[in-house]
C-alpha cells in the first residue's frame, strides 16, 4: 500500500474521479460537474494504491487560513475495516501538519462519524442534510 499526493488531471487523479463516482456519488444517482472537478485544481488530492490501483482516496480544501477541509474521502468497500480509511486520513492530517494548517473540518456522513470519532475528531452542531443524506460537521485540531 503506497499513498501519496496526486496530480490534477492526472491518469491517477482519472482514477480517483472514477473511485468516488462508484463509491460515493452513483449510489445517490449524482455525477460530478466539470465544475466541481475544475475547482479541484487547487486542492491536496491524495490517493492510496495497491500496484498501480487506486483503493482509496481524500481531498483537502482550504477553507480559511490555517484551516483545511477533508472532503470525498473513500475506500474500496472489500477493504474497509482493515486500515486503509485510517492510514489515509492520518497521511492527510501529516501532510496538513507540514503545510502550516491547524484545523482539519468536514462534512462527514451520519454512517462515518464513529470512524472519524476514534481518530480524535468532534462532531460540532446538529445533523443536517447534504447530497440527500445526513451529515455532521466535524473538526480536529492539529
Amino acid at each position: 500500500m503506497a499513498i501519496k499526493v496526486i496530480d490534477h488531471g492526472s491518469d491517477d487523479y482519472k482514477q480517483m474521479i472514477a473511485l468516488r463516482q462508484l463509491l460515493l456519488r452513483k449510489p445517490l444517482g449524482l455525477n460530478f460537474s466539470d465544475e466541481e472537478l475544475a475547482a479541484e485544481e487547487s486542492d491536496i488530492l491524495i490517493g492510496c494504491f495497491d500496484e498501480d490501483k487506486m483503493e482509496g482516496c481524500c481531498l483537502l480544501t482550504v477553507t480559511a487560513p490555517g484551516i483545511l477541509r477533508l472532503r470525498q474521502m473513500a475506500v474500496i468497500s472489500g477493504l474497509q475495516g482493515k486500515g486503509m480509511g485510517r492510514a489515509i486520513l492520518q497521511f492527510a492530517e501529516n501532510i496538513a501538519r507540514d503545510r502550516g494548517y491547524k484545523k482539519i473540518t468536514m462534512h462527514a456522513r451520519k454512517t462515518a462519524t464513529g470512524f472519524y470519532e476514534k481518530l480524535g475528531y468532534k462532531i460540532m452542531g446538529k445533523e443536517f442534510i447534504e447530497i440527500s443524506i445526513p451529515h455532521y460537521t466535524m473538526e480536529k485540531t492539529l
